[in-house]
């Protein structure tokens, strides 16, 4: 019976296909350990990554409340809440009220450290454990007896000042003994990033202080728990609807267990997203890989096809046994993958446990396992096709003698119709699932542009190498010949290499410069300190005192106040539908300031700035971007809550800052009158013109003996803290681009076996015509390094422009090339396609030419 005959049997094409596949597999997987290894290692990127999102997003949901330290939390800046205000809360259930805000702590022998305090009542905390060392209950921890209170203290603090349990520091006014330090805080994760150690005490303590003056820049908090039998999703909803309509001008930032800590969600929601595309670049390399084993399968059975179409198999035949055979490697190797990325977020519990600060719940999230599973078959697919759809019309008679022909082959109509389909495919699920659709787009643009010009860039080796002058040189010209010859290794080494190559350079580039931005020097004329919660009282003798203090430095004083934009242009901030890199401003308070002077940072763009002299109603200086992102335009008003109250301006100008001096600037920036009779601080910056270690210390003590409720804050431990932060997440992302470049590698391999017949056929020859073995082993690494050379030099123009365009764009910093990461990145690449090269190169030179001249 004919393969033809039982093709045409009615429901009988699926079945057969797949049995003919796996007949083909009996003999093993040999040549696609790449192929299932690529697919495996992308797969598994994905899936660990949406699987620890997702046991995070789990954790925050599941600790939300704990977190919270409520049902709802209510909070003002620079204000307390009215005493209506309170009593309305308290009617709907328990409320403990918190206090934060900067405070410098001094020793008795004058040592001087930024501390984060939080003051609390009685009530905390009403949910979660406060875990203090050594155990003490926390009124006794934050009581007042023998001349001081009580706090208890980050150990980190300890350290700093060389203290210990029981001994005192001062606080504005106050003397506190430190009776305990902090292990764990509940609802810190709520707080946000702390630039200094947390200190704990009593409300109490904190009005002892003196730091509450008006203007202060204290957050004060009101977490209120709801009755048990009335604590659900529904009931908080409800509160927050009562409170919008009984206090409208409260100008509260409410916060429900659901969204307890809104930016850390919506940063990890990012940085998700971030590697999951850097699992997707990896499984993208891995097509390459894909791409050659499929061809080199292909290529190997060409017996086995001539065999099936002598006994009567059709093109489409063909076309599917081998589909499913790459469907079936591809659910393999996907399932590698799952298991894998699925036993991340276990692996992780079980390995760090009580030392992570998020809440990990491991579990299984079928979501994320299935998104990556589709990733994994998809691109298989997408990077398959192409070179299955060519067997269709390939003759018997060429099957059975090609080696090297048909290479330009261009598959069937449909064949592409349905690879265009898939890929259309991939590109939806990767744009539509994504957190940021803006970045998506410009991953997927980025991804087609690139492969694109990997083919322009093999081909423009190939054809500058086919007419390069013929050299005298034998090693030399054999080289150049086999990079251009038929069946060369050139398209696949450069494909294989330069995606991998592009991502790493983006990776150091952009790692690079966010250290030189947080970790290495300050800007030019950068200010040394920021002085904050200055009293309105004291800001000229605080100005003056500076002078004295550092004659030769340059100080700035602005008022101060902190406010939040509920509405602009007649539409509510929640309404606005603002633009990804605008949003932040109507997430949280901001800072605002009033002045008849252009800020110094700034420049107007657009409209006039009002004058030093103007009394008119409310203006306000919007910066451009913001302006752009949040659709407003010059006449538009925007309504600000400032202390309770909401205060309309229209928007009078607009200016462009430059942010990177780190100088003191405002998104909104008001005309003088707008804040009349408004209790406000001042913030100040004062800026040396040889800043040096000991001066810093001597203007820290000067300024803390002289105005001990001013905070003062040194800008480089600042960026400290921040780069700290941001180079655990570059750690993250190196460690998700490791997969990428284990890709590259993997496929660059893959590339190099699936041309070793040829090499063999090569060397046997060339041998037997006299061919030296270090004549031919010099041959061979002159071309693997030609190509790896043009191919690195891609790489890094590639990836330096992609880093160029996250970090000034996306990041808004400046960007400086890297030139030790890149040449760092191109002696990698030179020696890793050489010395994978010559590895495959002898074991072909390790061949008895007689036995492969028989089978010429």
């Amino acid at each position: 019976m004919s393969l033809a005959a039982e093709s045409v049997r009615p429901g009988r094409g699926a079945s057969l296909s797949l049995r003919f596949a796996l007949r083909e597999l009996r003999g093993g997987f040999r040549g696609f350990y790449v192929f299932i290894a690529c697919i495996a290692l992308g797969v598994m990127a994905i899936a660990g990554v949406g699987s620890v999102a997702a046991s995070l997003g789990e954790g925050l949901a599941h600790e939300g409340r704990t977190l919270l330290g409520g049902d709802v939390a209510f909070s003002l800046i620079q204000r307390e809440a009215k005493p209506d205000e309170v009593a309305f809360l308290r009617a709907r259930g328990q409320v403990s009220v918190a206090a934060t805000l900067r405070a410098m702590a001094r020793t008795g022998n004058g040592r001087l450290a930024l501390v984060e305090i939080k003051a609390v009542d009685e009530h905390y905390p009403m949910l979660g454990q406060l875990v203090l060392d050594p155990k003490m209950p926390i009124a006794d921890v934050l009581a007042e007896r023998d001349g001081a209170f009580g706090a208890a203290v980050d150990s980190t603090l300890l350290a700093r000042l060389d203290l210990k349990i029981g001994d005192r520091v001062n606080v504005g006014s106050a003397t506190f003994q430190l009776r305990s330090t902090v292990d764990t805080e509940p609802d810190r994760l709520a707080g946000g990033l702390g630039f200094g150690p947390r200190f704990l005490i009593s409300e109490q303590a904190l009005r002892a202080t003196g730091l509450l003056q008006p203007g202060s820049l204290v957050r004060w908090i009101y977490r209120l728990k709801l009755p048990d039998n009335a604590a659900g999703d529904a009931a908080s909803a409800a509160l927050i609807d009562q409170v919008r309509t009984a206090l409208p001008e409260a100008g509260w930032e409410i916060r429900s267990r659901n969204n307890a800590s809104p930016q850390l969600e919506r940063t990890i929601n990012r940085f998700t997203q971030f590697l999951t595309l850097v699992g997707l670049a990896a499984l993208l390399v891995g097509g390459v890989g894909v791409a050659n084993a499929v061809k080199s399968h292909i290529d190997r059975r060409r017996d086995v096809i001539a065999a099936f179409k002598a006994l009567g198999a059709t093109g489409r035949d063909l076309f599917s046994i081998y589909l499913t055979q790459v469907i079936v490697l591809a659910v393999i190797g996907s399932v590698i993958g799952l298991a894998i990325g699925a036993a991340l977020p276990f692996v992780i519990v079980g390995v760090f446990g009580k030392l992570l600060p998020l809440p990990l719940v491991p579990a299984l999230h079928p979501d994320a396992l299935l998104l990556s599973f589709i990733y994994g078959l998809l691109t298989a697919l997408a990077f398959g096709l192409w070179p299955l759809g060519r067997v269709h019309d390939v003759p018997v008679a060429a099957l059975f003698r090609e080696t090297v022909t048909g290479e330009g082959q261009r598959p069937r109509w449909r064949y592409l119709a349905l690879m265009a389909m898939v890929v259309a495919l991939l590109i939806a699920v990767a744009i539509g699932l994504a957190y940021d659709k803006r970045i998506a787009i410009a991953f997927v643009v980025s991804s087609m542009v690139v492969f694109a010009v990997l083919r322009g860039v093999a081909a423009i080796l190939m054809a500058s190498a086919r007419r390069l002058p013929r050299s005298g040189i034998t090693m030399l010209r054999l080289a150049i010949a086999n990079i251009h010859r038929p069946g060369a290794l050139t398209p696949s080494v450069v494909m294989s290499l330069g995606l991998g190559l592009a991502v790493l350079v983006t990776i150091t580039q952009i790692d690079g410069n966010l250290r030189r931005q947080f970790l290495a020097a300050l800007p030019d004329r950068a200010p040394s300190f920021y002085f904050i919660d200055i009293p309105t009282s004291d800001a000229v003798r605080f100005g003056e005192f500076l002078k004295r203090t550092a004659p030769q430095s340059t100080v700035e004083d602005v008022p101060m106040l902190r406010g939040r934009i509920v509405g602009a242009r007649g539409v509510k901030a929640e309404d606005l539908h603002a633009s990804a890199d605008s949003e932040w401003v109507l997430q949280s308070d901001r800072g605002l300031t009033y002045t008849g002077e252009i800020p110094r940072g700034s420049k107007v763009v657009e409209g006039k700035w009002w004058g030093a002299d103007y009394d008119g109603p409310p203006l306000v200086s919007i910066e451009k971007k913001i302006a752009d992102g949040l659709g407003l335009k010059l006449g538009d008003p925007i309504v600000v809550n400032v202390l309770g109250r909401d205060i309309t301006a229209t928007i009078g100008n607009m200016r462009t800052v430059d942010w990177q001096s780190l100088g003191i600037n405002f998104v909104l920036v008001f005309s003088p009158n707008a804040f009349k009779g408004a209790p406000h601080s001042h913030v100040a910056t004062l800026t040396e013109t040889h800043p040096d270690p000991s001066g810093d210390v001597r203007i820290i003590k000067s300024v803390a003996d002289a105005f001990p409720m001013v905070t003062s804050v040194r800008v480089r431990e600042a960026l400290e803290t921040i780069g700290t932060v941001v180079t655990n997440l570059v750690l993250a992302i190196r460690g998700a681009s490791a997969v990428t470049l284990i890709s590259a590698i993997l496929v660059l391999g893959g590339a190099l076996a699936a041309g070793h017949r040829h090499r063999v056929y090569d060397a046997v020859i060339l041998k037997t015509l006299g061919a030296t073995r270090a004549r031919l082993l010099g041959a061979y690494a002159l071309e693997y390094l030609m190509i790896g050379l043009a191919t690195a030099v891609f790489g890094v123009i590639a990836g330096s422009v992609a880093a160029w365009l996250i970090v000034t764009r996306l990041m808004t910093l400046s960007f400086v090339w890297q030139a030790g990461s890149a040449t760092a990145v191109v002696t990698a690449a030179l020696v890793v396609t050489v010395g994978l090269g010559l590895a495959g190169t002898l074991l072909a030179l390790n061949r008895k030419p007689a036995s492969v001249l028989r089978n010429l």
